[in-house]
């Protein structure tokens, strides 16, 4: 942060080589990463904040959710954040959500980390193949069947002989 100059935008670009990108692939269980880049500026923001904006653009290749078979997916992902001094890292881990775009500011801006995280969440959560479909024999019995079925039926039998033990 002490290098950045609060009079102009401070430009950054990244893009990680094959081999980083083949353990950030490994690490998301990705089939590959063919590309990564994520470019942007940060920039001063009112006295004390400072305000990053960016694009991630990457190619992802994951298997297809039905078939296994590679899916290739294009990202395109703007990324906007706001670092302040007055925002704190919670110390618990489970934490009330606020505004996600506000960060605390620290002595580093960690690009990669903001990259990653971006890229995790822009990732498809079941990606398809062109064509793939469920099988029938995936896809569930016959409805009416389901309508006859009482999951806890048999649960006050069996109550009741837990019951007699007491």
């Amino acid at each position: 942060m002490a290098h950045l100059s609060p009079s102009r935008p401070n430009e950054f670009d990244i893009a990680p080589d094959a081999g980083a990108r083949a353990r950030i692939a490994a690490e998301m269980e990705l089939l590959a990463l063919p590309e990564m880049r994520f470019s942007g500026a940060i920039r001063a923001s009112g006295a004390e904040d400072w305000a990053l904006s960016g694009k991630l653009v990457a190619r992802v290749v994951q298997p297809c959710a039905i078939t296994l078979d590679p899916v290739e997916t294009a990202i395109a992902e703007d990324v906007t954040l706001i670092f302040s001094p007055h925002v704190t890292a919670p110390d618990e881990e489970e934490v009330e959500m606020g505004d996600d775009s506000i960060e605390p500011l620290g002595a580093w801006i960690e690009l990669g980390d903001i990259a990653l995280e971006a890229l995790s969440l822009a990732l498809p959560s079941h990606p398809l193949s062109p064509g793939a479909e469920m099988p029938e024999a995936a896809i569930g019995d016959d409805p009416a069947e389901d309508e006859g079925r009482k999951p806890f039926a048999g649960l006050a039998d069996l109550l009741k002989k837990g019951d007699q033990g007491l």
